[in-house]
């Protein structure tokens, strides 16, 4: 069976200059946006948007290099509308403008984005998990915004939390507020009675009561994204079940020591 990620992929590269967006994509793989965002991200680590954009872009540059006369027909069949954002987008991916790729031919001086191949070696063994409901909590601590391509710096946001956890103390990392582009606030933190008493500029999110899969990552921690990639490329399209719309969240109980990286961490997937 194909993996979400690996559908996607197909879907884009042969519908390549057709109007394609997030809700198309994931209509045409068979889950829902969230769930594909959540399964491209962690299988590549870029956002399927980003991916598009950079697709064109490389194909828009060949194009160009073999002497295009007409720039504002390559914007168009690229995805824009004008020459203008066309040009801004190009310069930002190549770090050159259209006209000056043309002239110079030189297709060696720029990095294209060349189409995604998954590897299956990514996925992992995976033990069936438990499921629970959990009554409603909140969750109170550090908090930034994170895209596929920048998520390398989670650990760097759990080191500066570090001396705020109590001994014994059960921590989250929760994955919550996708704004649609591609990013998502990371929250690490620990379970609060209130907002009363957090530290001034913490961030906080609610963990609404509902079902869960839960999932242990029994290895190092540095393998976890194995881990993701496999319940939303493997298991959740096998088990037929559709991944809620909310908060999903790490969850490192006593036996985590987060100086060796060892002694696991559950997943809790809301179903």
């Amino acid at each position: 069976m194909l993996s979400p990620a690996d559908k996607a992929l197909w879907y884009i590269e042969s519908h390549f200059h057709q109007p394609l967006t997030l809700e198309s994509i994931s209509e045409n793989v068979g889950v829902s946006p969230w769930h594909l965002t959540r399964a491209f991200g962690v299988a590549t680590g870029r956002s399927i948007m980003r991916y598009v954009r950079e697709r064109r872009l490389t194909q828009a540059a060949r194009t160009l290099a073999q002497g295009a006369p007409d720039i504002l027909a390559v914007a168009l069949d690229a995805g824009y509308n004008s020459h203008e954002a066309f040009t801004r987008a190009f310069r930002d991916q190549f770090g050159r403008t259209p006209e000056a790729l043309r002239t110079c031919g030189d297709l060696s001086t720029i990095q294209l984005i060349e189409p995604i191949r998954m590897d299956q070696s990514f996925l992992t063994d995976l033990a069936p998990p438990r499921f629970e409901t959990t009554k409603a909590f909140l969750i109170a601590g550090f908090g930034q915004s994170y895209n596929d391509e920048t998520s390398a710096n989670i650990p760097a946001q759990w080191q500066r939390f570090g001396p705020h956890l109590q001994p014994g103390q059960t921590a989250y990392g929760v994955l919550c507020n996708p704004d649609g582009a591609g990013n998502i606030e990371y929250i690490c933190g620990v379970e609060v009675p209130s907002l009363a008493r957090i530290p001034e500029g913490w961030h906080h999110v609610q963990i609404p009561e509902r079902r869960y899969a839960v999932f242990t990552h029994r290895d190092h921690i540095s393998g976890i994204r194995r881990t993701w990639h496999t319940i939303f490329n493997q298991w959740l399209p096998e088990s037929g079940y559709t991944v809620a719309r909310a908060p999903e969240f790490e969850k490192y109980g006593l036996a985590f020591n987060p100086v060796t990286g060892l002694g696991g961490v559950e997943i809790w997937i809301p179903l």
